[in-house]
């Protein structure tokens, strides 16, 4: 399996095995492996590993909490492109705007009118994803399906947050072929979304165990963390 074998090799090794299985999944539904972008996923992970993962020609890392991308900032700075990928709570998006060039998880009327509140004062605007909890699972974040459309709605006239697509996380299996019913449920609804004439491009999903049944399913963002850095705690 992926997850087992990706320990024993280097950073810079597994790195360009994924952006083949990327390149080859995406060529067999007619696609380009450039619409695909790959965020390397950094929870946990040491200034120095990170490092060695830019070098391998990593160009975006993918950060869980606010406070920790504010600490290897320090370090790695604007070399690389920031996304936020975990939950963002109100009380941080005040950190958010000097780091991270996308968020992946807003699910909040209340977090959208903070970051807009926020972005406004600050004369800058926001690039977001919108967070869509398929499963509806109660330990997960995201809106529930039903409601994106009208959230979508609801934010669009945020003159200071660009709405650039959808995010989800699917509920974790060993089978990637089981998460591929929630891939195509997030293109379609971003399909209906659009058909209401909000143009929205994103979808960010796939992770290190399903990555290549989300690129066959329109997927232009893939966040992986394990299937590059190896198990972490």
């Amino acid at each position: 399996m992926l997850l087992k074998t990706v320990i024993m090799g280097n950073i810079a090794a597994n790195i360009k095995g994924i952006i083949h299985k990327i390149k080859l999944a995406a060529e067999r539904v007619g696609r380009k492996e450039e619409s695909v972008e790959l965020v390397a996923v950094t929870k946990t992970v040491d200034v120095s590993k990170i490092k060695e993962a830019i070098r391998a020609g990593i160009k975006i890392i993918g950060e869980n909490r606010v406070q920790e991308a504010r600490e290897k900032f320090k370090d790695i700075g604007k070399e690389v492109e920031w996304h936020l990928i975990g939950h963002l709570q109100t009380n941080k998006v005040k950190y958010i705007f000097d780091i991270f060039s996308l968020i992946h998880s807003v699910d909040s009327l209340l977090l959208s009118e903070e970051i807009q509140r926020r972005a406004e004062n600050k004369g800058l605007e926001t690039d977001i994803l919108i967070e869509v909890n398929l499963s509806g699972e109660k330990t997960k974040f995201g809106i529930l399906p039903e409601k994106a459309i009208n959230f979508v709605k609801d934010i669009s006239r945020f003159k200071n947050i660009n709405i650039m697509g959808l995010m989800t996380i699917p509920p974790f299996s060993e089978s990637p072929e089981d998460s591929r019913k929630y891939f195509k449920m997030l293109r379609m609804l971003r399909d209906d979304i659009q058909k209401e004439g909000i143009e929205m491009k994103e979808l960010s999903m796939g992770m290190s165990n399903d990555f290549e049944a989300a690129v066959e399913e329109g997927a232009t963002m893939v966040r992986i963390g394990t299937a590059i850095f190896g198990e972490r705690r």
